[in-house]
């Protein structure tokens, strides 16, 4: 009799966890599809691209005027109207340019990023919103990610970082 029990209980015990175990509910969502679906994306992709094709334009016209400078510098130094102090001098006037150049380039990869996060942020903001919301509305325990592999929602549940803490020593 104990022994029907025994096999009762942990029968018992076993259709629990297993129905718990299918309790848990998991679902993903392509982030990356989803953004390129969404008409805000595109328009803040249009917007990016306006920006950057002024700062661009900016930058193409320091460039043309430096290769004038250098162009005007290579025929007068061919022509030998330019003393070896005169060619020092010019040499070093484009140098400074170019750097400047350089620093512009620098600058405006700066502004587009800035910009590109401006832009995103309140996008990203409403489809974690979203997504935080389905998550909880359906009951999942977790929603992933699958075009990055990570793990957009979770259900809230118990933070074992203590215990994972005393169980290395630390």
């Amino acid at each position: 009799m104990r022994i029907q029990n025994l096999k009762t209980i942990i029968l018992g015990v076993f259709l629990i966890s297993a129905v718990s175990m299918n309790a848990q509910k998991f679902g993903y969502v392509n982030s990356a599809q989803l953004l390129a679906e969404l008409p805000a994306v595109k328009s803040a992709d249009s917007e990016l691209e306006t920006f950057q094709k002024q700062l661009m334009s900016s930058g193409e016209a320091m460039v043309k005027q430096l290769e004038t400078k250098y162009q005007a510098y290579a025929k007068e130094a061919q022509e030998g109207l330019l003393s070896q102090v005169q060619m020092q001098k010019k040499e070093q006037e484009l140098a400074t340019e170019q750097q400047k150049i350089q620093q512009f380039e620098v600058e405006v990869q700066n502004k587009i990023i800035a910009k590109r996060e401006q832009l995103y942020a309140p996008i990203l903001d409403k489809v974690k919103v979203a997504i935080e919301a389905v998550g909880k509305e359906q009951g999942y325990t977790m929603i992933f990610d699958s075009s990055a592999g990570t793990i957009l929602h979770a259900s809230e549940s118990e933070n074992v970082m203590a215990k994972v803490k005393t169980k290395m020593g630390i």
